[in-house]
């Protein structure tokens, strides 16, 4: 193995040792879980299709995104240059998800309305469309507000673990 080979090795690794990876990812499940905590009391029962649904209350995307934001944030500086990138992907982000994707799945649940109808009459059968796209203002503010407090807890427990690269 020669020295590149080696340096790509530790890069490839390194990333799982990072608290902005880690606060990211674990928005990302802690919202998902979530999901399918309030879908398990609401139909009571536990569907594990719910940890990687889309839509839904929080956003996953919005807490990924916030968690890594604030995590660099915490990590880096409010004013490092990473964040400031970071701050714009998850505006993006979010905005994506409370609007383009909504509208998505807004069209969707019309297009399947009417696909149920001008097949049920034709005696057809059509595969639906997934309605369950974007969020509501209120999952994505969910999803931010999981995000960034995940983000602290995993900076806040790194630090005090004195694990490197913070």
């Amino acid at each position: 193995m020669g020295a590149d080979e080696t340096r790509l090795a530790w890069d490839f690794w390194a990333y799982f040792i990072n608290p902005y990876f880690w606060s990211g990812f674990m928005g990302w499940c802690v919202a998902q879980v979530i999901k399918m905590t309030r879908g398990a009391i609401r139909t009571k029962s536990l569907d594990f299709t719910y940890l990687t649904s889309t839509g839904g209350m929080p956003s996953a995307h919005s807490a990924l995104v916030t968690g890594v934001f604030v995590g660099l944030g915490l990590g880096q500086g409010w004013d490092a240059p990473v964040t400031i990138v970071a701050s714009v992907v998850a505006a993006i982000t979010m905005f994506d998800a409370a609007t383009v994707r909504r509208a998505a799945g807004q069209q969707a649940r019309l297009l399947n309305t009417i696909t149920r109808q001008f097949f049920h009459e034709r005696r057809f059968s059509a595969k639906p469309l997934k309605e369950m796209l974007g969020h509501t203002r209120t999952e994505v503010y969910g999803g931010m507000a999981t995000g960034a407090l995940v983000a602290v807890l995993v900076l806040s427990l790194w630090a005090r673990l004195g694990w490197p690269n913070l």
